[in-house]
């Protein structure tokens, strides 16, 4: 892939041995248009590779001219999702593709103990990867230390921003040195959006892999009017008939659990 070629060894390696053949759209963008040091505000739908893609975005800023990340002290980067599965995937990601650097990443989420999570930032990583409200309470406890961080990545950030996450990240955009570089990826562009990227941004460059008339055109649409009383029953049958893996989202935990 002559795309990469730009990118240090290490991450040419660790895509080399992922199996990369090809970049997708967002990818490509990413190294061809966006500057190695600029903050970015970039559209781009789920399932379009945006987390390889902010990771070698943030490459020059993590790596400049060097292969290895060196010994893992306070981190360098932070990467903040809507929800812990999220999370817990972009960290998953970021794992393998900055393996070949040396990198040590963590993750602060809820419903993982703590306790935990603290000695694993006690012993130093240079990503760390998080929840929004865990991560300020990691910040409002001391245990998390952003004095060093060279970028910070907001992933799905209209998501955040429709959960009520809106105080928690400028709590932690707050706390974080003004020289971050600070990476904003969102399907949408809403005024709550350029508001934040205004606010915590600098001279942002713009970009978009999203058309208007093809936004999610992987996925078909099919809706099943049923009565309430019926609606899990129902369910059931749906799930039994698709004979694939699905994601069956609810809106509350009870239900979730039920």
């Amino acid at each position: 892939m002559t795309e990469v070629s730009s990118l240090p060894q290490a991450l040419q390696a660790a895509l080399e041995k992922k199996g990369y053949e090809t970049l997708t759209p967002v990818q490509e963008t990413i190294l061809k248009e966006a500057p190695p040091e600029a903050d970015l505000l970039v559209s781009a739908q789920t399932g379009s590779g945006k987390t390889v893609a902010f990771g070698l975005a943030l490459a020059p800023t993590l790596l400049g001219e060097d292969d290895n990340l060196g010994q893992a002290n306070a981190p360098i980067a932070l990467a903040i999702a809507p929800t812990r599965e999220l999370a817990l995937q972009v960290k998953e990601e970021l794992t393998w593709l900055y393996r070949e650097a040396g990198a040590t990443l963590t993750s602060c989420v809820g419903g993982m103990d703590p306790r935990t999570e603290r000695r694993a930032l006690d012993r130093g990583a240079h990503i760390v990867v998080g929840t929004p409200g865990r991560l300020r309470d990691h910040l409002e406890r001391g245990a998390l230390d952003l004095s060093q961080i060279k970028a910070v990545v907001l992933d799905e950030a209209d998501e955040m921003l429709d959960m009520g996450f809106r105080e928690d990240l400028e709590f932690i955009l707050d706390a974080a040195p003004e020289t971050r570089r600070t990476l904003m990826f969102s399907a949408t562009v809403p005024k709550p959006i350029a508001e934040l990227a205004k606010r915590f941004q600098k001279d942002a460059v713009r970009l978009s892999t999203i058309s208007a008339k093809d936004q999610h055109v992987d996925i078909d649409y099919i809706a099943h009017p049923v009565v309430s009383s019926e609606r899990e029953n129902a369910l059931i049958n749906v799930l039994r008939c698709m004979k694939r893996k699905i994601h069956h989202l609810c809106s509350t935990r009870e239900a979730v659990k039920r």
